[in-house]
This record gives structure tokens, sequence and C-alpha cells, in this order.
């Protein structure tokens, strides 16, 4: 590594130039890669709700509809509203009284239900379909267009509208979000590092590393937003080591060295082979991500890990290009760090019996706290009020007192007699508002013949027949849950094959595969890191402690929310665990490494675990409030709670990490440090074989 390094330093200027070249072709790919707002759309595609969104779309040309409520607009204008409604591109029907009868005939003729459901006191309500599925682009420029032809009197309801909603918050957002976290970054930087601009070339390196894999995500064809809105503050926030450490390495060497040039070819190969082994811990845990049945995680493991990859290139090419060219301004402008080093080495190695019987003491509270966290699915429930799909949302519910709508796929084969039966079976289940389908519209003053031919081939063809079911209870809740189960049990009593679809049977599956990934996942990140801390330390016993510490972290993490009575985005019991494992584990294998050659080198217990303690604090403090600084503006600022809450979990963990490390993972090499001896190999070199038999 040391031959590259000296390539690296002798071709500086060419790899810089190289570097501001790439830029291009990556910022092209970068607005050529499509984002998904629709979280929906990650379920797997085999289970029978993707499937029915699937067959709604190629039987009957419809993969999402919303509601509109209308106001205080007299039937005539409305008729003349809905025309130019189904002018717009890829609206493909509209449902509403005139749906199904012409105006001329008296609401009174209606079946009540069907009237029930239409209309209210001045409001009126009508269902829009699409020719485009939910989350489609082509969907959401329909739903902006139906805003601006309706105006402030119609309200745009439905799935469609949040995610168009998600999109415009999450476009305005995510911008600032890499504001926010760049200049929290340089303000932290600047007071531990030891130079005013050294910080802007660690952002200026990390930025370039960011672009290049948001970028390359062209290739995947879309991300998801939550993973756009992350990527750039997630990658900042873990790779920012890795440029501290060059620069330290740097400056060592650059004090032992008259040759600056000879300086930069050591730090890149000391850089090189610490980082990489840092590196491969925290995509480790991304690669976890990857094993999700709910491909959003996929979808972020992905970029995330190709994120670190570019981190850890960027860092040994990029950056040490930058230092040399710049070198005199760099120079020019050092200073002291203005945060000194913290002296409590000393305190944690004398009071360590006391430090580990509170870390034993405070597991009961965060494992209580852990397993009590409430979650949240439906995903709008928290997203600002005053967003016209919000607004909308809750117009259905104060005028019709609908909450969801449900899609039934039944055979169109399907005898009178028991689609009869199946439809008065469903209208008796609790918070079933109405069920509408072709025997919805027939009534004894309302023959067959009546009904529009083009409404009957909406809703009908030769295979299938849809039915709506309009519901009471919201999205996520136990009680349209429990609803779902009973219209399924109902629905495959008469027809086997008949399937439930929707925005709440996809949300109630996407509770129980979330459930099932939430063990999967630990298990993987849990599993993968403790191999790979066993390869690095060829040790039983150490990735057992060090395991422990972060685990410990990040069930105090976890916890605090039961305490504090807030509810997370499901994702987030998901994720966290595993980016906290996989991104702070760095801080205690520092530790480690150095408490290792400490022993290796002759010294005893006390005395190695102080100097690798003494020798680490620093690193850990800076590397954890670089992490905190990267993500708790952004958690402070977005209004969107799933990246809100990813953030602020994602800040308090560094820290908690950071404290947990500092205080508990040094008392744990105290108490167990025979063990570690005896269950390590080659721990202690063979000159101390008769300290390790002393041990034994």
């Amino acid at each position: 590594m040391k031959k590259f390094g000296e390539w690296i330093v002798k071709c500086r200027v060419l790899i810089f130039i190289a570097s501001l070249l790439l830029l291009i072709p990556s910022a092209m790919g970068y607005f050529n890669t499509r984002v998904n707002y629709d979280i929906l759309s990650y379920l797997p595609k085999d289970i029978e709700t993707m499937e029915g969104q699937d067959i709604l779309e190629k039987e009957f040309g419809t993969g999402a509809f919303s509601m509109v409520v209308v106001e205080g607009m007299p039937y005539k204008d409305v008729a003349a509203l809905k025309e130019k409604m189904e002018g717009v591109g890829h609206v493909k029907k509209i449902i509403w009284y005139d749906s199904v009868a012409d105006l001329s005939v008296p609401v009174e003729l209606l079946p009540n239900e069907l009237s029930e459901v239409f209309n209210h006191e001045d409001a009126t309500m009508m269902a829009v379909l699409f020719d485009t599925t939910m989350s489609a682009d082509e969907t959401m420029d329909a739903i902006e267009e139906l805003r601006r032809i309706t105006g402030e009197s119609c309200f745009i309801s439905g799935m469609s509208a949040v995610v168009t909603d998600t999109k415009n918050l999450s476009n305005k957002e995510t911008p600032i979000y890499v504001l926010i976290a760049v200049i929290l970054s340089v303000i932290v930087l600047s007071l531990t590092m030891d130079s005013y601009i050294i910080p802007i070339f660690f952002l200026l390196s990390i930025g370039m590393a960011i672009v290049y894999n948001l970028g390359t995500n062209v290739f995947l064809g879309e991300i998801s937003y939550v993973t756009q809105a992350l990527a750039a503050v997630l990658q900042l926030g873990v790779t920012m080591d890795y440029s501290i450490f060059l620069w330290h390495s740097y400056q060592e060497n650059k004090a032992n060295c008259t040759d600056k040039n000879k300086a930069m070819a050591e730090a890149i190969a000391a850089t090189f082979s610490s980082v990489v082994g840092s590196s491969i811990t925290t995509i480790a845990g991304f690669i976890a991500l990857c094993f999700m049945s709910f491909t959003l995680g996929l979808d972020l493991g992905i970029v995330m890990a190709k994120g670190v990859v570019f981190g850890v290139i960027g860092c040994i090419t990029i950056l040490p290009s930058m230092i040399m060219i710049f070198d005199k301004a760099i120079e020019k402008t050092k200073h002291k760090p203005f945060i000194p080093q913290l002296r409590i080495s000393k305190f944690v190695v004398k009071h360590y019996v006391i430090i580990l019987i509170a870390f034993a003491l405070l597991w009961i509270p965060a494992v209580i706290g852990y397993r009590g966290t409430d979650v949240y699915y439906n995903l709008d429930s928290t997203l600002p009020e005053e967003l016209p799909s919000i607004t909308a949302n809750n117009k259905l519910n104060d005028e019709f007192n609908m909450n969801t709508t449900h899609i039934v796929l039944a055979d169109s084969g399907l005898s009178a007699k028991d689609l009869k039966a199946m439809i008065d079976e469903m209208k008796s289940i609790d918070g079933v508002k109405a069920v509408l389908g072709k025997s919805s519209v027939l009534g004894p003053a309302f023959p067959e013949d009546m009904i529009p031919e083009d409404y009957l081939e909406m809703i009908e063809d030769e295979n299938w027949q849809m039915m709506m079911i309009t519901s009471e209870y919201k999205v996520a809740s136990d009680e349209v849950n429990r609803q779902c189960d009973e219209l399924n049990a109902v629905i495959k009593k008469y027809d086997p094959k008949g399937m439930l679809i929707g925005e709440a049977p996809c949300t109630k599956d996407l509770i129980t595969i979330t459930n099932k990934d939430f063990n999967v996942v630990s298990a993987v990140s849990i599993g993968v890191i403790f191999v790979i801390i066993l390869c690095v330390f060829k040790s039983v016993s150490l990735p057992v402690l060090l395991v422990l510490t972060i685990e410990f972290a990040i069930f105090v993490n976890m916890g605090i929310p039961y305490y504090t009575g807030t509810v997370i985005p499901f994702i987030a019991s998901i994720v966290i665990g595993t980016i906290q494992l996989g991104s702070t584990v760095d801080y205690a294998i520092l530790m480690t490494t150095r408490y290792k050659r400490e022993r290796a080198a002759g010294a005893d217990k006390k005395d190695a675990v102080f100097t690798a303690h003494q020798a680490s604090v620093q690193s850990i403090v800076v590397s954890a409030l670089s992490f905190f600084a990267a993500t708790f503006g952004v958690g402070m600022y977005s209004d969107i709670d799933m990246i809100s809450s990813l953030c602020n979990l994602m800040a308090r963990g560094a820290l908690i990490s950071m404290v947990t490390v500092l205080l508990v993972l040094p008392s744990l090499f105290m108490v167990f440090d025979k063990v570690i001896c005896v269950t390590s190999y080659h721990f202690l070199e063979r000159k101390n074989k008769k300290l390790v038999e002393e041990l034994v």
C-alpha cells in the first residue's frame, strides 16, 4: 500500500482533476434516477394484496384511485366539473351519482346505501380512477392537475394524493437536509480539528463521494424517497471518521519525517489498512438490511453500503490529493483545537466496578423500554395537517365518516345468490359503511337496463368483478386489521380465489412482514459483525463484549421513546439497531485494537486499559460528535416524521454509543482481562507466554 500511496501523491493533480470531471456523469445519473415515494410498493410481489393490485391494473386498467369531496356546489356544476376532470391525462373514469343514473333521476330513487355514499348535506363525493399505479409519476402529475382544476372547494384524498404531497415535501426539504448537515459538521470539526480550512476539504471529498454514490443509483432504476433523503446525511456521518484518521496520521508522519510527500504516502497506507477494517463492519450493518422481505431495506442497504465504499475510496485518493495541493493554505490556518483533551481515563479505570454495577442495573429499564416502544404504520398520520391530502382525508372522515376504502376482486362467474349472500355478510361486519358493486345500484325502483354500460364495464369483465368497501376505521388500526381478517374470511368462503386489496390490507401485510424482518435483520447484523470481530481479533470473547456493549446502547436508544411516550415509525425499529451497531461498533474496535497492542507489548491489565482509553477517547468523541452533527439538525428540521425520527434516533444513538464505549467497554476489559487473554489467539506475544501461563 505504500507504493499506492506514493502513486497518489505523485498523481495528485491528475486525481483531483479526474475527481472533478467524474462529478458530471454522476450528476447526470442523479437527475435521471427515479424516486419512489410509495412505501407500500416495497412489499413482496408474491403476496395476495400485491398480486391483486396487478390484476386490478391488467384486468380493469386501473391501479390507483382517489376520493374527491366537493362542498357547496349544485349537482349541475358538479357534473360539469366531473366532465372537466375526466379530461385530465391518466384519469380513466370518475364514479359519481351520474355514473349510475341520469341527473334527471331523483336521488330518492337510488338505493339508500348508494345515496349516502355519494351525498352528505351540502357535500358530495366522487371516486376518481386512474389508469396508472398509485405512485406512478403520471398519477402524481394527474393529482396536481386535478387540484389546479378543482380549486379550493374540492378536496382530493387517498394514498396517491398523500404520495404526491410526500414527494413535494421531500423535494423541498432534501437539499436543506444536506445544508444543515454540512453547517453543523463544519462547526463540530472547526472546534475539534487543528486547522480552520481542513474541515472544508473533508466535506468536499466526502461530498464528491456522495455525488458518485447518488449518481450510480441510476443503475438501480429507482430509489425510495427515504433513501434519497438519508443517503447524503448518513454517508457524511459514517465516513467522516476516515478523513479524520487520514489527517491525524498525516500529521504524525509529518512530525517524524521532513518530506511531506513521504509522510502522506505513509498516511495513506496506514489509513487504508485501518479504514478497510473499520468500514467492513459498517458495510456489514447495511448489507444486513438487504435480508428484509420488505425491500425498502434492500434499497437503503445497497445504496448505503455503496456509499461507504465510495467514502473509503475518496478518503485515500481525493482527500490526500487536495491536502497535498493546498498544503500551504492549510498550514497557514492551523490552530490549537478549541476542545481540550478529555482526561477521564483515570476515573474510568479506578471506578470500573461501580460503572459495571450501573451497567447491569440499567439493562432492566433498557429492555423494558425497548420492548415497550410503540411504532406506527399509518404513513400519513404524522404528516403536517396543512398538506392538501391530509386536509382532504380529514374532510372525508368528518363529512362521510369514511377513513379508508378496500377493493374486493371476485370471480365474475359468481352466482347472483352467492354474490348477494357475500355482500350481505360483508355489510354486517363492524365498521363497514357500504359495499358498492353492480348489485349496489339495483333496487326495486331501479332496473338493470338503466345502468350505463360504461359503468358496468368499469367494474366487471369476463374474469373478475370489482366491489368497493368503505370503512369507518383508520388504516393500520387494530379495528381495521380485524375487519380485513373478517372480510377475507367472508370472501374466501364464497370465492376461494377472491381478494381484498387496498391501502389497509397492504398495511396489514406490512405489519406482519416487518415484524419478521426485525428479527431477521437483528440476527444477521449481530451474527455478521460478530464473525468480523472474531476474525479481526482472533478472539472468542472480544466479539461478545464488543457486541454486548453496542447492543446495550441500542436498547437504551430504542427504549427512550417508551419513557417519553413517543411513537416511532415502523421502519425505525428495524433499521436503527443495524445502523447503530454497524456504524458505532468502530468506536469499540478502535479502543480494543489499542488495548490488544498494549497487552502484547507487555503492559499489565490496568496500564493497557488506561493507555487504550486515553489514546482513543478523543477520536471516539470527535467521531460521535460528527455523526451527531450530520443527523441531529435534520431530525429537528424535517416535517416528514419518518425522516425526522430516523435522524433523531441516529443522532442520539451516536452519543449513547460513545458514552457506553468510553465507560462500559474499558470496565469490561478490567473484569474479563484474564478471559480475553485465554480465549484470544496471540493476544499476548510469545515473549509473554509465561504471563499467559500464569493467567491460566
